[in-house]
This record gives C-alpha cells, sequence and structure tokens, in this order.
C-alpha cells in the first residue's frame, strides 16, 4: 500500500472512531492513530471576536469530547483530502461536514482538519499533531475543498 494510502485509511478511521449515535465511543484503536504525544488542537473565535486555540493531548481529547458524545449523535463525514509524503513526515488537509442527523439536509458544521503525520519506528504512519477550524460568518471552505 502506498503512503498515500496509508494515510487516507488513517484519516477515515479517525473519522469513524468519533462518529456514531449518542453514547460511548471505542477508544481501544486511539493510539493506533494517535502517537502518544500527539497534540489535538481546537480553533475558533470567542464571543468576543478574539481567536482562541484549546490544545490537547490524546487523553484529554478524550476528556473533553466523551460528556458530548454521551449525549449527541454526532457523524464526521470526509468531503476531501490532500495528502503530501516528504521522508518520514506527511500532511493531510481534509474538509469534513458533521452531522448528528444523517438524514438532515444541512451539515450542522464543516471545517478543515489539518493533519500532520510522522512515520514512527514500525514504519507506521501516527498522527503527531492535528488542528481544526470550522467555517462561520467570513469563512468558508475553499470550492477545492468542498468535495
Amino acid at each position: 500500500m502506498s503512503d498515500e494510502a496509508e494515510i487516507r485509511n488513517v484519516v477515515r478511521a479517525i473519522y469513524a472512531m468519533i462518529s456514531g449515535p449518542a453514547g460511548p465511543r471505542d477508544w481501544s484503536k486511539q493510539y493506533d492513530y494517535f502517537h502518544p504525544d500527539c497534540r489535538q488542537i481546537r480553533t475558533g473565535i470567542d464571543e468576543s471576536g478574539k481567536p482562541y486555540a484549546t490544545i490537547m493531548s490524546p487523553e484529554a481529547y478524550r476528556e473533553n469530547v466523551t460528556p458530548f458524545f454521551n449525549e449527541t449523535a454526532f457523524h464526521e463525514i470526509e468531503l476531501a483530502c490532500e495528502v503530501q509524503v516528504f521522508g518520514n513526515m506527511a500532511h493531510a488537509w481534509s474538509s469534513y461536514e458533521a452531522r448528528n442527523d444523517l438524514n438532515s439536509a444541512r451539515p450542522e458544521r464543516r471545517g478543515i482538519n489539518s493533519i500532520q503525520f510522522y512515520r514512527d519506528e514500525s514504519g507506521k504512519w501516527r498522527i503527531i499533531s492535528m488542528i481544526w477550524d470550522n467555517e462561520r460568518e467570513g469563512l468558508s471552505l475553499p470550492a477545492s475543498m468542498t468535495g
């Protein structure tokens, strides 16, 4: 399998890991995809219009999202993905839409995940960092990332 195909499989797997009906998620494969020192960074704009970044370890991310997932159906669906590889590092620029109801005509939100990968000593591609932001007034997905 090519590096790009492996990376795309990891991206699909992490979307599947967080998607599902309201209730617990199966985190048992989290470290198959995420390096233990990984950082996941949620960005956005607060109520006063200032940018923010919430920086989380894999454990902190699980703790942060578990109450939401326990009460809310959530499905993150990839729209488009661009992958670049150089040596033992790679980058995936992956757009998504999030839906609480798969039958809804409109997604609850859309955004882009910027995912950095590291090929570890076993040859496996793992996420070393991930940062994302969602569309909002004045910020829309580029046409190339809408699927």
